[in-house]
C-alpha cells in the first residue's frame, strides 16, 4: 500500500524522505521485519521500541515511524538517506490510525459493538454471540479468551483486546469470512493506550465499575481508569449501560453524543428484570420483550448473571432476535472460567471462576453461599506486578463471606508469591474467618477437594479461561480443569 494512504489522518507529522513509496507491511517487532516494510517504534512499559530501529532498518524497513521526543538523536543520526523517517507525537495512535488505513478500515464493513467494564465483559460478549448466531447472523467474537468467527477460533489473544496492529488484521479476516457483526471486549487499558483508536463502534456496552488495574502499569487513579472507559461512548452511536451501577450515572454527560439507554434490577431503566431466582445451576427471571412478560433462565447462576444476560437482551433485540431465540441462547450458555462448573468423579461441586478483585470475590462467594447447604471452601490469590492496595481486600473478603479460605499464588509473575500471599493474610487477619496458606496452588486445589463433601462448594478463583500459571516472565501449563480431575483421579486410584 502506498505510505500516503498508509498516513491518512495522521496530523502534525514531520517527514524526512519520500513518501511515495509502497509498503509491504507494518510492523512494530524490528525481528520480523523484512524488505520494504514499516516499522512503527513503540515505548513500552518494560521496553522501548525505539532502541530497535537500526535493527528494523537492517532486516529491511524502508520507512520508520517514531515519536518525537522518544528517539535517541544518536540512533537519529544513523538512519541512511534512502530510509524515510516519519515523525509523531504518539506512535501507539498512530500505529492504530495506520493499521486502520492499511486494512482499509474493516471495522466500517461490520456492526462492531464494544463491551467494557470491570466485570462481566467476557461472559457479556459470549451471551450476545450465542443470541445473533442463533437468529442467523454471523459473528465475530474478540476477548480474553480468544477471537472467533461463529465459534471457530481464527486467533489466540494475548490481551484481553489485541493490540492495535493484531485487531486490525483480525478485523479484516472477519470481513474476508463475511461476518456481519463483531463482538467485543474493550478493556480500560486498549481505550488509554489507542489500541482501538479509528475503530467504528456501533454499540457500546457498560456493565459496571469497581476497582480494579491500578498499577505503575495501568492506572494511576480510579478517575483514570474510570475515564479510560468512558472513551469507549465517545465513540460509539449508541450505549446501553446499567442503571444499578452509581458510576454509570455519570457517562451520558460525559459522552452526550451518545444515546444511552439502560438495564437494571433496582433502579429505573428501560429494561428491567423482575421476580429472580437463583440456584446451584442457574438463575431466571421475568423482562419484558416487545409486548410480553417472559421468563428467562441462565445456565450461569448469581445476580450477576442477570446484569449480563440485560445487557445482552438489549443488543439482541436492536438486532431483531426473537424471544425464543434469546431465551434458548441464555439457557444453554457456557463460558470458559466464568461460573464454570467442573464434572469430576467424586461429584463434588467445584466452581472455576475470573473472580480476581476484592468486589468480583465477593460476589462470587456471597452468591454461592445463599444457596450452598455445606461449605463455602475459597483457593484464590492476587497476581504479581498488580494493584498491592486489593491483596488485604481479598484476604478480608473471603474470611468474611467464605467458610474456609486457601490463600494461594496466581501468576505471581516477576515477584516472590510468598510476599503476595503474606500480603493478602493481613487483611484476612482482620476477620474471624478459618483459613491457611498453601503457596503452590496446586496443592492447594488438593487441600481444598480432601476437605470437601458434597454439600460443600469449592470456588477456585482468579485464573478463569486461563491455563497457565505466569512465573518470571515465564507462562508453565496450569489448566485447572484438568487439575482438578488429574489430583481427583490420583485420589481414587489410592
Amino acid at each position: 500500500m502506498d505510505l500516503k494512504n498508509i498516513l491518512s489522518g495522521l496530523e502534525e507529522l514531520k517527514v524526512k524522505g519520500n513518501l511515495d513509496i509502497d509498503i509491504n507491511k507494518i510492523k512494530n517487532n524490528s525481528k520480523d521485519v523484512q524488505d520494504n516494510d514499516m516499522f512503527i517504534a513503540i515505548k513500552g512499559f518494560d521496553f522501548d521500541g525505539h532502541e530497535c530501529i537500526l535493527e528494523a532498518i537492517e532486516n529491511g524497513a524502508k520507512v520508520i515511524l517514531a515519536q518525537e521526543d522518544g528517539i535517541d538523536k544518536n540512533i537519529l543520526k544513523q538512519i541512511p538517506e534512502n530510509v524515510t523517517l516519519v515523525l509523531t507525537k504518539n506512535t501507539r495512535y498512530a500505529l492504530a490510525i495506520a493499521a486502520c488505513n492499511f486494512y482499509k478500515n474493516p471495522s466500517k464493513k461490520m456492526k462492531l459493538i464494544g463491551v467494557t467494564g470491570t466485570k462481566g465483559k467476557t461472559t457479556t460478549t459470549y451471551m450476545i454471540s450465542n443470541i445473533l448466531q442463533k437468529q442467523g447472523i454471523k459473528v465475530g467474537l474478540i476477548g480474553t479468551v480468544a477471537s472467533y468467527v461463529n465459534n471457530k477460533k481464527i486467533a489466540d489473544n494475548e490481551n484481553t483486546t489485541p493490540e492495535s496492529l493484531k485487531l486490525q488484521e483480525i478485523f479484516s479476516k472477519m470481513v474476508e469470512e463475511k461476518c456481519e457483526v463483531v463482538v467485543m471486549e474493550v478493556s480500560s487499558q486498549s481505550l488509554k493506550l489507542d489500541r482501538v483508536a479509528g475503530c467504528d463502534f456501533d454499540i457500546g456496552i457498560f456493565t459496571n465499575f469497581a476497582e480494579d488495574h491500578i498499577s505503575t502499569k495501568e492506572h494511576p487513579n480510579m478517575e483514570d481508569y474510570f475515564n479510560s472507559k468512558v472513551k469507549l461512548f465517545k465513540m460509539c452511536k449508541k450505549g446501553f449501560i446499567n442503571a444499578d451501577d452509581v458510576h454509570a450515572a455519570m457517562i451520558p454527560k460525559l459522552a452526550p453524543e451518545c444515546q444511552i439507554s439502560t438495564y437494571g434490577i433496582d433502579n429505573y431503566c428501560n429494561l428491567l428484570a423482575k421476580d429472580i431466582t437463583v440456584t446451584n445451576q442457574y438463575v431466571d427471571f421475568k423482562v419484558k420483550l416487545g409486548d410480553r412478560n417472559e421468563r428467562i433462565k441462565v445456565s450461569i447462576p448469581g445476580r450477576f448473571s442477570v446484569y449480563n444476560s440485560l445487557a445482552a437482551i438489549a443488543v439482541a433485540l436492536q438486532f431483531g432476535c426473537t424471544s425464543e431465540n434469546i431465551k434458548e441462547s441464555l439457557l444453554n450458555i457456557r463460558v470458559p472460567g466464568r461460573s464454570e462448573l467442573v464434572d469430576n468423579k467424586l461429584g463434588l461441586t467445584i466452581m472455576i471462576d475470573y473472580a480476581h478483585t476484592p468486589e468480583s470475590l465477593e460476589k462470587i462467594l456471597s452468591s454461592v453461599k445463599i444457596y450452598t447447604k455445606g461449605r463455602v471452601i475459597s483457593v484464590f490469590g492476587c497476581g504479581g506486578d498488580r494493584d498491592k492496595n486489593k491483596r488485604p481486600m481479598m484476604g478480608e473478603v473471603s474470611g468474611r463471606v467464605a467458610d474456609y479460605s486457601i490463600i494461594t499464588s496466581d501468576n505471581p509473575r516477576t515477584e516472590n508469591p510468598e510476599t503476595i500471599v503474606k500480603d493478602i493474610e493481613e487483611g484476612i487477619k482482620k476477620t474471624n474467618g478459618k483459613y491457611e496458606c498453601i503457596v503452590d496452588r496446586k496443592e492447594a486445589i488438593k487441600k481444598a477437594i480432601k476437605m470437601a463433601n458434597k454439600k460443600d462448594i469449592i470456588i477456585l478463583a482468579g485464573k478463569g479461561h486461563e491455563q497457565y500459571q505466569e512465573i518470571n516472565k515465564k507462562r508453565y501449563p496450569f489448566d485447572e480443569n484438568k487439575i482438578v480431575n488429574e489430583i481427583i483421579d490420583e485420589m481414587i486410584k489410592k
